[in-house]
């Protein structure tokens, strides 16, 4: 995170820790069912969509911040073509992943599996870029 602003590294210290490799693992540990299981992903999934929401905002206004000190107006739209791509790609590669469960029980499990996982690495990525 080089030369980022004050309020914005104070800010990255509010996110929860989000760095678990399984997903549906951390969900089957405290669940006695498939439906626990998905109930629990569910709401793992809505706490990494907040984070990622969150974690875009910052970046937008970083790049915005960069944009306005180097004169370009290069950075906040390569962000949003970023993230227009990145999301038709988790959309798509997570949907890939559930159909290689044959229409089975577990299909929604690994697609929201996939999705937090696919999350989780956004975030990283957006935070390793703030300027």
């Amino acid at each position: 995170m080089r030369g980022i602003s004050s309020g914005i590294a104070g800010a990255f210290c509010l996110f929860p820790v989000l760095a678990v490799a399984d997903p549906s693992f951390e969900c089957s540990i405290s669940s006695s069912s498939q439906v626990e299981t998905a109930d629990c992903l569910a709401n793992v999934e809505k706490t990494v969509d907040r984070t990622l929401a969150a974690a875009l905002e910052l970046a937008t206004r970083s790049a915005r911040e960069l944009d306005e000190i180097t004169g370009r107006e290069l950075g906040v739209l390569a962000l949003e073509q970023s993230q227009k791509a990145w999301t038709v790609y988790r959309d798509d590669q997570c949907e890939f992943v559930g159909t290689t469960f044959g229409g089975g029980s577990g299909t929604g499990i690994a697609i929201r599996s996939c999705r937090v996982e696919l999350g989780r690495a956004r975030i990283k990525e957006l935070f390793d870029n703030l300027q």
